[in-house]
């Protein structure tokens, strides 16, 4: 009976340590990222390669960002990728209504998420946001992605290279996480587009 019951006890603690592990594994792709839960948080909508932001038709300069997720290899398309973004408002606010809950109420609701389509392909309609008040970093959009069978991670920020706070001190600090943000912002069919081409796992540290 004794032997029975250290074994049940000998196997429930591997069991443990085991899932701990695996979690901590699957948890590593990337390093820390704080607020990158918020990818999940689309609710249970179906998510399409295409998303409009809130504001988009009330809001100038209108933005679209555009591109192609890639497989590591930098080559074949990859698809069913969940993408989010958020980004402050025209006053450099993460704008909130006030009964946001989890990760919104840091984010604000100007926010969104699509899936890769089976070309890799990704479009948001969004806006230009505005500089934090204080006026100490460069415009911003955030990106976080979400790979099938991987854990999730954030991404550079999408930046503007026509922005002047974007300066060389800037520029050098990036880390060019599955390529470069940097976007060069061109007006076409009278909206400001920015095409932006990912490759997962890119400068991304643990990625396998």
């Amino acid at each position: 009976m004794n032997q029975l019951f250290y074994l049940s006890v000998f196997l429930l603690t591997f069991s443990s340590c085991k899932s701990q592990t695996d979690s901590k594994s699957k948890q590593n792709i990337g390093g820390g990222c704080e607020g990158c839960e918020a990818i999940f948080e689309y609710g249970d909508r179906k998510l399409t390669s295409s998303d409009t932001l809130p504001n988009f038709l009330s809001t100038e300069p209108k933005l679209k960002i555009t591109g192609t997720v890639y497989k590591n290899d930098g080559k074949a398309p990859a698809k069913d990728v969940i993408l989010y973004i958020y980004q402050t408002n025209r006053k450099g606010i993460y704008e909130t209504i006030g009964d946001e809950k989890g990760w919104a109420r840091r984010h604000g609701y100007i926010r969104g998420w699509i899936k890769t389509d089976i070309d890799g392909r990704y479009t948001f309609y969004t806006f230009r946001p505005a500089a934090y008040p204080n006026g100490r970093e460069p415009v911003h959009i955030h990106l976080t992605i979400k790979e099938p069978n991987k854990n999730e991670y954030y991404v550079d920020n999408y930046v503007f290279d026509d922005d002047p706070m974007l300066t060389k001190e800037e520029r050098n600090s990036l880390r060019n996480r599955a390529g470069s943000g940097i976007a060069n912002p061109k007006m076409i069919s009278d909206i400001l587009t920015i095409e932006r081409d990912i490759i997962l796992g890119l400068n991304i540290p643990n990625y396998q």
